[in-house]
């Protein structure tokens, strides 16, 4: 999983923007990019521009990256994570985010957004939240249900706590049976179908030689016919 959290210290009575939740979680894995939202809450009746930025921008894909959220208003941010094709040693990863956030002018919008508002050495009050990354293994996924107990694995039907039974494990087994029977079925009428046209294929191509035996037999008295009348005239 992912967590992206906010520091403690970056938290105060007076901030510009509250981020929630302070931690996000998602499941890591493998060949899969992997999203988080932020959310960022302007409780105060001005408008404030924020900007994100990242130690690691090609492994990591933000919208909105800059923007101002509106008086007694909220902005959802999205992170996202390309696919990895392998974990980190330990699921441990250095990556860090920085949030800025900044009073805007009245009806300011994300085009009014300059690199100069998030400059403090110019003399703007700018309000800064460290975010960190964290890789947490996906969930194990539940134990699949027993078919039967160790003393008698057949097939049987089980009675469960209301005393009607519960006869799951026998109408497996009896669907496999079934389904084996009807395989079984299947191979026989396929088996049966391939002698027929077996069958059907030789007495055909015995025809055929009978009726290339006709020919020949017919091309040769026509031949012959056809010599004796010559040689008679003559």
């Amino acid at each position: 999983m992912i967590s992206l959290s906010a520091d403690p210290s970056a938290m105060s009575s007076a901030e510009i923007l509250h981020i929630q939740p302070q931690e996000l979680q998602f499941p890591f894995e493998l060949r899969k990019q992997i999203s988080c939202s932020l959310q960022l809450s302007n409780k105060t009746d001005n408008y404030v521009a924020f900007k994100v930025k990242t130690t690691n921008p090609k492994k990591y894909c933000v919208r909105p990256n800059t923007g101002v959220v509106m008086p007694r208003s909220t902005c959802d941010v999205i992170v996202t994570m390309q696919a990895q094709k392998e974990a980190p040693p330990d699921m441990q990863c250095k990556d860090k985010f920085l949030l800025q956030s900044v009073v805007a002018s009245p009806g300011a919008t994300t085009k009014d957004i300059t690199p100069e508002m998030f400059n403090k050495e110019s003399g703007h009050d700018v309000e800064e939240c460290k975010l960190r990354v964290v890789y947490v293994a996906p969930p194990q996924p539940p134990s699949p249900v027993r078919e039967g107990s160790d003393e008698d694995s057949s097939p049987r039907a089980s009675v469960s706590e209301n005393g009607h039974s519960n006869a799951l494990d026998f109408n497996a087994a009896s669907k496999a049976f079934n389904e084996r029977g009807e395989h079984q079925d299947t191979s026989f009428e396929a088996r049966t179908h391939i002698s027929k046209v077996t069958e059907e294929r030789n007495y055909v191509i015995e025809q055929n030689k009978r009726l290339q035996q006709e020919l020949d037999e017919l091309n040769s008295i026509s031949i012959s016919v056809c010599l004796n009348l010559r040689f008679g005239k003559d």
